[in-house]
C-alpha cells in the first residue's frame, strides 16, 4: 500500500515523489475543482495514507477567483477528508500562516485565533474547519513561506530580479520563517506514517524555517548565498500594494510539532548555501 498524495508539480510536492512508497497525482488525474472525483479516487486507490500537496496559491489572483478557490482549497479538502475517515486511513493537509491576522510580534500557536485578511487565506482557513469537523485521523500542517528549486517561490523571483539590478527594495516589516519544501515534504510522509498507528496524534501542527526573518533579511541572505552583487533596501509593506493584503507577523510556534513527531524547525540558512550557492 503507498501513500496517496494529492499534487505532482508544486514545490512540495516534488519533493514527496521522491521519497518511497509514494504516488504522487497531478491535476489531469485528480482535479481539485471535483471534490467527487477527489473523493473517488481516495476510495478507489485505498492507500495507506493520504497527503494533500495540492492548493490554489496565486494570494493576489484568489481576490478574483473566490469560487475556484474554494473548490480547491476547501471543498476538496473536505470531501478527500471524508473518503479518508470512511476508508480510515490518515489524511495530512498543508495550510498556512495566512490563516491568521498577522498582527503582533508573538508566534502563533497552533490553537491561537484564526483572522485570515484576504481570500486565499479564508479558503484555507475553510479547508481547515472542514476537515476538523470531518474527523478522523488527520493532521493539518500550517507553514509559510515555502521555497526549493521548483516552481515560482520567492527565492528564485530574487534571483531573477537581483541578477538584472543593482538595487531591489524590499519589504522589512514582514517577519516570518522561510520553510524548504524537501523539510516540508519529509515532515507530511513522517506525520502520515505516524498516524497509521498512534491516531491521538491528530490535530494541528506547525511547521517553519528557523531562524525568523524578514523579507529583506531573506533576500539579503539569497543574494550572498547565490553570490549575486545586489543591493537591498529596506521598505514598508505599505510601500509596495498589492491586491491581496499579506500579514505582517508569519511567526509560527512549532513546539507542538517537534514534541510529538519529533521534527525539529529546519535551518533555511545551510539549505541556502546548498542548493543555491550557484546561483
Amino acid at each position: 500500500m503507498t501513500i496517496l498524495v494529492f499534487g505532482r508539480t508544486g514545490q512540495v510536492a516534488t519533493e514527496l515523489a521522491r521519497l518511497p512508497d509514494v504516488l504522487c497525482l497531478g491535476r489531469k488525474v485528480a482535479d481539485l475543482t471535483d471534490p467527487a472525483a477527489c473523493a473517488d479516487i481516495v476510495k478507489s486507490h485505498r492507500p495507506r495514507a493520504v497527503i494533500n500537496a495540492a492548493a490554489y496559491t496565486n494570494v493576489d489572483r484568489a481576490e478574483q477567483e473566490e469560487r475556484i478557490a474554494h473548490l480547491v482549497n476547501a471543498e476538496s479538502p473536505k470531501a478527500i477528508a471524508q473518503a479518508c475517515a470512511d476508508i480510515e486511513v490518515p489524511f495530512v493537509h498543508i495550510s498556512t500562516d495566512y490563516v491568521f491576522d498577522g498582527t503582533g510580534q508573538t508566534p502563533w500557536t497552533p490553537d491561537a485565533r484564526t483572522c485570515p485578511q484576504n481570500v486565499y487565506g479564508r479558503t484555507k482557513q475553510s479547508g481547515e474547519v472542514a476537515i476538523r469537523d470531518v474527523g478522523g485521523r488527520f493532521a493539518i500542517l500550517r507553514t509559510s513561506w515555502v521555497f526549493s528549486p521548483h516552481r515560482e517561490n520567492f527565492v528564485k523571483s530574487m534571483l531573477g530580479l537581483g541578477a538584472t539590478r543593482e538595487v531591489l527594495r524590499v519589504v522589512a516589516d514582514q517577519i516570518g520563517g522561510p520553510t524548504p519544501a524537501r523539510d516540508i515534504a519529509l515532515a507530511c510522509h513522517t506525520i502520515a506514517n505516524e498516524l497509521i498507528d498512534v491516531p491521538h496524534k491528530t490535530g494541528v501542527y506547525h511547521l517553519a524555517g528557523t531562524p525568523d526573518c524578514s523579507r529583506a533579511e531573506f533576500a539579503r541572505k539569497i543574494f550572498a548565498a547565490a553570490q549575486v552583487s545586489c543591493d537591498v533596501e529596506d521598505i514598508l509593506t505599505s510601500e509596495f500594494p498589492t491586491p491581496a493584503k499579506r500579514p505582517v507577523n508569519s511567526r509560527l510556534n512549532c513546539e507542538s510539532l517537534e514534541c510529538e513527531f519529533g521534527i525539529p524547525r529546519p535551518d533555511w540558512r545551510s539549505y541556502l548555501q546548498d542548493q543555491f550557492a550557484d546561483g
